[in-house]
């Protein structure tokens, strides 16, 4: 896939009030801090599209970017750790899982998981929250670009084992990199085939 056009369309805190034209929706979550403002730059090749921050906790609402003018690229709140309130996380955490258990547009989520670190429960968990609900959903390992390979792909392999404690066959899984822009091709080409199965 060519992305030729990447649009910000609009942010809002209510699943019910996100765009109506019926586009398939690709929505990116992650841990907080997982790096998921520069993939997403990376993967539309628009340089602060996106709004990254050293800062946990910077996407705060439902953000929607048209691309193509045939499918969004919805860039959700990070779960887990960020420097603001309970009560803040909370609504957050709402919000997020309104909009995934109930938006018909919603075609596919993408769960950013950092490939430096060991697996997180708070990821597991929230990995099989969207399996038991029915939630499309794959896996991207993201800053697989490190020095330390065998330990990324040490993590991967023990993130992947603790999954199947839970889940018969594992979801698609891909490896990215933002600062390489490994995986980018493979995660647009993923994108692609799922929009013209849905169209098909």
């Amino acid at each position: 896939m060519i992305i030729k056009s990447a649009t910000f369309v609009i942010s809002n805190s209510d699943y019910r009030k996100c765009p109506s034209d019926g586009l398939p929706e690709y929505a990116f979550i992650g841990r907080s801090n997982v790096g998921k403002s520069s993939l997403i730059n990376m993967l539309t090749g628009v340089k602060g599209l996106a709004k990254t921050s050293s800062r946990p906790g910077k996407t705060q609402l439902i953000n929607h970017f048209l691309i193509n003018k045939q499918w969004y690229l919805v860039d959700l709140p990070g779960y887990g750790y960020a420097q603001t309130s309970k009560s803040s996380r909370q609504h957050w955490q709402k919000m997020t899982e309104q909009y995934m258990l109930h938006r018909e547009a919603l075609t596919n989520v993408y769960v950013l998981v950092d490939s430096r670190i060991e697996p997180r429960p708070i990821d597991l968990e929230f990995i099989n929250f969207l399996g038991a609900n029915g939630i499309p959903l794959s896996i991207v390992f993201t800053k697989t670009d490190g020095e330390k390979q065998r330990e990324v792909s040490a993590n991967i392999n023990r993130f992947k084992s603790a999954l199947l404690q839970q889940w018969e066959e594992l979801p698609d899984i891909m490896l990215t990199s933002s600062s390489t822009g490994y995986g980018r091709d493979a995660l647009l080409n993923h994108i692609e085939s799922i929009n013209s199965a849905v169209s098909g």
